[in-house]
């Protein structure tokens, strides 16, 4: 067993379990767009970010990479972090805003505008697909082609391929293609139907260290009655 301490509790994990394992297991939510169960790490979206050390050698890492060490102090929701995570949503908004699955996330974290150019492309390059149909359906049908602004994701010269069985593996796991009908304009781009209420606690000094982690908030359940 390793030990280290995750939001400032001394807890023991199984010898290579990542952080992002170990924070879920003892109930410490981590958001993550391109990580699942039965799929390769892969720490493509790095909304899964976290703070491990202190002072001047704290960093941020992508939890769902990061193995588990011993000794190692991790902070899931430090303030450092959820600016962090904010700015990649609202990035991932502007790649595509109408996607249901950012929406709730970015509302989630108390994001109410979108401040950068809207795209609306019909990929975030997050890969899940392409590991789902080579992990989980063995078919390696799609993969990813070209490099920077032209890495596309697609079967090889856009022939249609022999391998594909047509499971819809690829439209189940995509966030992009779970659409939300919404504005076009970066000041509505989030729909926040289910995450109206603001959080009385994350916004406070006390709290940049560590800040809110419960899921559901205790404070926020309180606030609704």
């Amino acid at each position: 067993m390793i030990r280290l301490e995750i939001n400032g509790l001394p807890v023991s994990v199984e010898e290579g379990s990542t952080i992002l394992e170990a924070a879920k297991f003892l109930g410490f939510p981590i958001p993550t767009l391109c990580h699942m169960e039965g799929l390769s790490p892969y720490g493509a979206c790095r909304l899964c970010v976290v703070e491990i050390g202190e002072g001047d050698r704290a960093k941020l890492v992508s939890s769902c990479t990061y193995p588990a060490e011993e000794g190692l102090k991790v902070r899931t929701a430090s303030s450092r972090v959820l600016r962090a995570r904010r700015m990649v949503l609202e990035l991932l908004l502007a790649t595509c805003p109408q996607s249901k699955v950012i929406q709730d996330l970015a509302a989630q974290h108390a994001i109410r505008q979108q401040r950068f150019k809207q795209e609306h492309e019909d990929c975030i390059q997050c890969g899940l697909c392409v590991r789902m149909c080579e992990e989980q359906m063995m078919a390696k049908a799609i993969g990813f082609r070209g490099r920077g602004e032209d890495r596309s994701i697609g079967t090889p010269f856009d022939i249609k391929s022999d391998e594909c069985r047509t499971c819809g593996g690829c439209m189940y796991v995509c966030p992009a293609c779970q659409l939300r009908c919404t504005y076009n304009e970066p000041d509505k781009a989030i729909c926040g139907g289910c995450a109206n209420i603001a959080v009385p606690c994350v916004e406070k000094d006390p709290f940049d260290d560590m800040m809110c982690f419960m899921d559901p908030c205790v404070a926020c359940e309180i606030q609704k009655d």
